[in-house]
């Protein structure tokens, strides 16, 4: 399943701001009403940066982590940042990349952390419309992106007037897509890491919680790394994490977090979609906290995982609007 990322990200100059700090802080929140009260606090997470399984879409290639630990270490201390090198720029942001998507099938990984994480329970059952649902869920799961139809092409085009409403695009093929966070020149080539359910949760994210969505696009809030992560290659890990956290490439969901899942979806067509969100807002609130730089994202997208799982363990969760971290949500 691997493959070789050979594009690199150009990390949007809007995005480029000083304060990058080593240091951790994990982080955990308080749910509290309203856009302007979220406090942090911390936990520290263990790894969960495995796929899940062999569904057709789901070939996303995640990290080695030691390796690429390894391989950063001895980078950090040979690169330099000339402020007017390209090459530079462009080898760091590769650098980024890799520690998210990594260059390696997340074959190994599934078997040394799936276990530790979650614990499998018995058989249940569904409702007609639980089960009607969560079908519909998992065949959007086996679409994968298609640059030549029609419909995926004015989706595509749709997401960047959501996210760039001044400005026109060029083409489906053009250097304007590295300014949303796209590897390279033509985003179908990231598409394939997660197939079409990938650009309708950004997409959703923009029409949805436009509010958000831009803050997090611009990177609004907070003080920022010097390299931040880069927007629409995120929200793709995002959507496979989602995937995998919840065992939607089982027949039934098995573990706690994806069975409490299937009873929200019953409540609400559109619950994954809406957890995409919420995930994505943690995501930006760990990186914040953490004082995250590019090869932290990973770190990162751990700790919103068993965040979001402890999350959705919760008993008295009847709908996905009470999980707490939907306070984070602007419209």
């Amino acid at each position: 399943h691997g493959r070789h990322l050979k594009s690199s990200v150009l990390i949007p100059k809007s995005t480029i701001r000083e304060g990058a700090v080593e240091e951790r802080r994990p982080i955990s929140y308080k749910r509290i009403r309203g856009p302007d009260t979220l406090q942090v606090a911390g936990s520290s997470l263990p790894d969960c940066s495995h796929a899940c399984g062999s569904c057709s879409p789901c070939r996303l290639v995640m990290v080695d982590e030691d390796e690429i630990y390894r391989r950063h270490k001895k980078r950090d201390g040979e690169l330099e940042w000339p402020h007017d090198s390209t090459h530079v720029k462009s080898q760091l942001a590769q650098c980024f990349i890799n520690a998210m998507v990594g260059p390696r099938s997340w074959t190994g990984l599934f078997t040394r952390s799936s276990n530790k994480r979650n614990e499998k329970h018995g058989d249940y059952s569904l409702s007609p419309l639980q089960e009607q649902r969560l079908l519909r869920l998992q065949a959007r799961l086996q679409v994968p992106f298609d640059e030549n139809r029609p419909d995926h092409q004015e989706a595509l085009k749709a997401l960047w007037r959501a996210a760039f409403p001044d400005v026109a695009l060029q083409g489906l093929i053009s250097e304007q897509w590295k300014e949303m966070g796209w590897q390279g020149s033509n985003p179908s080539t990231d598409f394939r890491g997660c197939g079409f359910i990938s650009l309708e949760n950004l997409l959703f994210f923009a029409r949805t919680y436009p509010v958000s969505f831009r803050r997090l696009l611009f990177k609004e809030d907070g003080k920022r790394a010097t390299w931040e992560y880069p927007f629409a290659v995120a929200g793709i890990n995002i959507s496979f994490m989602l995937i995998k956290m919840l065992d939607l490439c089982s027949a039934k969901p098995r573990c706690l977090p994806g069975i409490n899942f299937v009873r929200l979806l019953g409540e609400d067509e559109a619950a994954f979609d809406v957890l995409y969100c919420i995930a994505f807002e943690m995501v930006d609130a760990q990186w914040l906290a953490m004082h995250a730089s590019y090869m932290q994202f990973n770190d990162v997208l751990q700790a919103t995982r068993t965040q979001l799982e402890r999350e959705l363990s919760l008993e008295d969760t009847q709908r996905i609007h009470d999980l707490p971290a939907y306070n984070l949500l602007y419209q």
